[in-house]
């Protein structure tokens, strides 16, 4: 098994029958957690996303188009850890793991959760994995003079 730190890179296995017939693949991932919520992410390239962590779920993120680069802090206190993540590429992401995106291109990912989102008392909690760029550090501050 290959980890980014807490963040575990998942294999897919292939049925190679689908490959030899000709009429394309099929990739399989089994998840260890129950997925229940999933969701299609876009990203524009150059722009992050995440710069948080998970408290009550498991994300699964599987990028479906496009590249980019997932940050998270070592745990072992060393620098931060990259993993470059394109067409097919699969990560798990423990609870209480902080984790960003980077878009290189324009991507477009699955994010699949063990826990519904809006059933989560915190379903996130905002940490600096890499500098959001200033248009959405504008776009942030404006949020918070808006109410709670």
């Amino acid at each position: 098994m290959q980890k980014l730190g807490n963040i575990e890179v998942l294999q897919s296995s292939c049925n190679l029958g689908t490959v030899k017939d000709g009429r394309g693949g099929i990739f399989t991932w089994v998840p260890a957690d129950p997925i229940l919520e999933f969701n299609m992410l876009y990203f524009h390239p150059n722009k992050v996303r995440g710069n948080h962590s998970h408290p009550e779920f498991t994300e699964y993120f599987l990028v479906v188009e496009g590249s980019g680069v997932l940050v998270t802090p070592d745990p072992s206190g060393g620098a931060e850890l990259v993993y470059h993540m394109s067409k097919g590429s699969c990560v798990k992401t423990p609870p209480n793991t902080p984790h960003a995106f980077h878009a290189i291109t324009q991507v477009t990912a699955i994010s699949m959760l063990s826990k519904p989102w809006d059933s989560c008392q915190k379903p996130i909690i905002h940490e600096e994995v890499i500098p959001f760029d200033a248009g959405y550090v504008d776009y942030l501050d404006k949020q918070k003079g808006k109410g709670p």
